[in-house]
């Protein structure tokens, strides 16, 4: 009974930082994009069409006929790091915007 909480903390933690590695990652990437195709939610769009293109096709071994049923497989922790690193890309561009209004010309 110990052992199986204590893995359940182990992924319960494993989560936490995968969810935080997407989060920065994301944020950084779309910060690079922003400023240099001075797009503000380019990130967003690439994101989700890189993301259901690798959610339909990649995992199946039968890539030849995907559906969208394929993405029900997933489970809530494929979710969670996924949905961290989307509010990476949102907040990237979000922090575009602000620099822009305050007047810095670079981004």
């Amino acid at each position: 009974m110990i052992e199986r909480g204590r893995k359940a903390m182990i992924e319960a933690i494993q989560i936490i930082i995968a969810t935080v590695l997407f989060f920065v990652m994301m944020f950084g990437i779309g910060f690079i994009l922003n400023m240099l195709l001075k797009t503000t939610w380019f990130p967003i769009g690439l994101f989700v069409v890189v993301l259901i293109g690798l959610a339909i096709w990649a995992p199946w071994p039968d890539a030849d006929n995907p559906t969208f049923a394929n993405i029900g497989t997933y489970t809530l922790v494929y979710y969670i790091p996924i949905t961290g690193a989307l509010i990476g890309a949102y907040v990237s561009g979000w922090a575009i915007r602000a620099l822009r209004k305050g007047g810095y010309k670079m981004f």
